[in-house]
């Protein structure tokens, strides 16, 4: 067994080097590299992808599982012996069904569609991005076709980020959120927030947020912050974690964008070193990861306390822009329900209608019911449906998110998934830190950074989502419950 556990380690540890380092490359793309790299880069990527795959896929991997299955089966069910071959077992399995040449050219495709998304929303000009988003959704069409989904194929794009979910489940989430949404939505008051819009010096932002982010709890030298045209977070180890943001000097959107993606970065690097350079140095699922950047960018970094202890710094970096607005104006102005264009700039309330949308044009895209050519027509008349919002351009409207250039199909629903899943967690937290609104008003955010890695972060991919989510919560239902309760809770509080 040991020459066995050896040998799977080794060829899962080469595995995630060629994926780590197409991961630098891809950080690259969309942070540093000159524009004109893109063909090259599409091939670079396009090459490390074919190469991963064809290790991955190799018979000798599932014979070293046959070999192994019989023996960890004594071991405990979380142990990392019996969870590696577990979890590879189940990757295995999934990646043997796509074709290394499918692989290679969605790979390839996703690369040369990004600058194309990132110039054609910057010109506002969605016929220009069509050709990739056409390319991108045709070969994820293919993938899907690999596998028997039980209901739709969505279910199998959707499966890359919430494993064993279905599409029928989540919409089954969805059906709750929506209409709860909109009369939240509907009956919110009015909040006076003019003193977030001006002239805030990018630079001075990026020093702010650099501040905060220092506190933490990532280990010094383990991180970075870089300007990107749409945020995200990646990370090539534990102790290698890229953050990004985007800094818009007429508002302060970037101290929450920052916080955010800080909140995936601090999953990544609380995961497990014994766990690194293997199938398990990973969040379960999307929506739990999703769940930790929703916490730290809200639960935390929209809270009273927090800002009790963060205002006054805010205020000595933007003294002309803050003056006279007194900490209870700043923390009704971040909590305000009020529908905007942007998802990434969407406050808590109407956040997941922006997803819900998403989630409904990527079916009919997908199940052909849409033209490609009318989906800008069809999100604007979706945007006035759910949010009451008028979409003047492209650029604000349909080409606003990176995700299809990318060929990201069936990752938005996370966005909402985590959403849910952070209030169930949130509660569990607050019983294990009864303290923790005095250590968020003292600036102590380490206590709860500490307790989320040891209960959540570390545990890696060992188990699945809903074993997961049960692990921490007592509970594998994803229940919108505690979202919609609080959301509630705080626009009330508005009131007052």
């Amino acid at each position: 067994m040991e020459a066995a556990l050896r040998e799977l380690r080794q060829r899962l540890a080469e595995v995630s080097d060629l994926s780590r380092s197409a991961g630098v490359l891809g950080w690259d793309q969309r942070v540093t590299m000159p524009v004109r790299g893109t063909e090259a880069r599409a091939e670079q990527l396009a090459t490390l992808a074919r190469i991963a795959h064809e290790r991955f896929t190799d018979a000798q991997i599932g014979r070293l599982l046959d070999t192994l299955t019989p023996h960890v089966e004594s071991l405990p069910y979380d142990s990392d012996e019996a969870s590696l071959v577990r979890v590879t077992r189940r990757d295995w399995e999934k990646a043997r069904r796509v074709p290394v040449e499918l692989r290679e050219q969605l790979t390839r495709a996703a690369a040369r569609g990004h600058n194309a998304w990132v110039e054609a929303r910057a010109r506002s000009d969605f016929a220009s991005f069509l050709p990739y988003l056409r390319e991108n959704l045709e070969l994820r069409r293919r993938y899907a076709e690999c596998f028997e989904p039980d209901d739709v194929l969505y279910t199998a794009l959707l499966d890359d980020f919430e494993p064993g979910m279905t599409t029928t489940e989540v919409a089954d989430v969805f059906a709750v959120l929506a209409p709860a949404l909109r009369d939240l939505v509907a009956g919110a008051p009015t909040v006076d927030a003019t003193f977030l819009h001006g002239h805030f010096d990018p630079g001075a932002q990026r020093a702010f947020a650099e501040r905060i982010l220092a506190t933490l709890g990532f280990e010094e030298g383990s991180w970075r912050l870089d300007p990107t045209a749409h945020p995200f977070c990646t990370s090539f180890s534990n102790r290698d974690v890229r953050l990004t943001t985007r800094y818009n000097e007429r508002d302060l959107e970037s101290v929450w964008s920052s916080l955010h993606e800080a909140g995936h970065g601090l999953y990544a690097h609380g995961i497990a070193g014994a766990l690194e350079r293997s199938p398990l140095a990973g969040a379960p699922s999307l929506g739990l990861n999703e769940s930790q950047s929703r916490t730290w960018e809200n639960l935390v970094g929209r809270s009273r306390p927090f800002w009790e202890h963060w205002y006054e710094p805010l205020r000595a970096t933007f003294p002309d822009q803050l003056d006279g607005v007194e900490l209870d104006a700043f923390v009704r102005a971040i909590n305000r329900a009020e529908p905007g264009l942007i998802r990434v700039d969407a406050d808590e309330t109407t956040y997941s209608l922006h997803v819900i949308l998403r989630f409904e044009l990527e079916q009919a895209m997908l199940a052909q019911e849409i033209a490609l050519e009318d989906l800008p027509e069809a999100w604007n008349a979706r945007m006035s449906e759910l949010l009451g919002v008028d979409v003047p351009d492209d650029g604000r409207g349909v080409l606003q998110d990176v995700h299809w250039s990318g060929g990201g199909f069936g990752y938005f629903p996370t966005y909402a998934l985590g959403n849910v899943i952070s209030l169930q967690i949130w509660s569990v937290v607050r019983a294990a830190l009864p303290d923790l609104d005095a250590q968020l008003a003292a600036g102590e955010l380490r206590p709860l950074s500490d307790w989320l890695r040891d209960n959540l972060y570390a545990l890696g991919r060992k188990l699945t989502p809903k074993e997961t989510l049960a692990r921490v919560t007592g509970s594998d239902a994803i229940d919108p419950g505690p979202y919609l309760a609080y959301l509630g809770a705080k626009l009330d509080g508005l009131r007052t």
